[in-house]
């Protein structure tokens, strides 16, 4: 499966987020892929109010199952909530459970005016009804495989995909 530029795509979040997005919006990105996402959309769009960024991990509703991830890192939010457009980052869209998590944990920081969700990647297959605002593309995933942002040493992004590991 031939999968799409990751940089391209991003350029393309970028563009669609100028027109949504004012100097006093706050990105939080969902962390990895997430963040590092937040990350470079911040640095673009020149938003005055700093990035967040968000560990979803004790949120998740298979914690039980999966356990606690070996890379768990504080959320911080270094602005105020209440009141604030936020828009929450994910490097790929999928059953809905991961942004579930993230607004239970912005929650935990006050209460936002208005909450949107920006993606790189909509790979559908919702389980849940959520949807994003903005979206870099949207595509179709073969079953049992997960895809996902990575980056190289220079920080390029692009796309992978793997295998998805059986449910414990």
């Amino acid at each position: 499966m031939d999968l799409p530029d990751a940089e391209a795509l991003c350029e393309e979040l970028a563009r669609k987020l100028r027109a949504g997005v004012t100097e006093s919006t706050g990105l939080v990105g969902i962390r990895t892929g997430g963040a590092w996402l937040a990350e470079r959309l911040h640095r673009e769009l020149k938003l005055s109010t700093p990035m967040g960024a968000l560990d979803i991990s004790f949120y998740r509703d298979d914690f039980d199952a999966a356990g606690l991830h070996h890379q768990v890192k504080p959320s911080q939010i270094p602005f105020d909530v209440n009141g604030r457009h936020i828009v929450v980052i994910d490097d790929v869209l999928y059953t809905g459970r991961t942004v579930r998590a993230a607004m239970n944990e912005l929650f935990d920081y006050g209460r936002p005016g208005k909450i949107e969700l920006a993606a790189l990647v909509d790979r559908g297959e919702r389980q849940l009804p959520i949807a994003a605002q903005y979206v870099g593309a949207t595509l179709s995933v073969p079953a049992g495989r997960l895809l996902r942002l990575a980056r190289d040493e220079r920080g390029k992004f692009f796309l992978r995909l793997s295998d998805a590991k059986p449910a414990a």
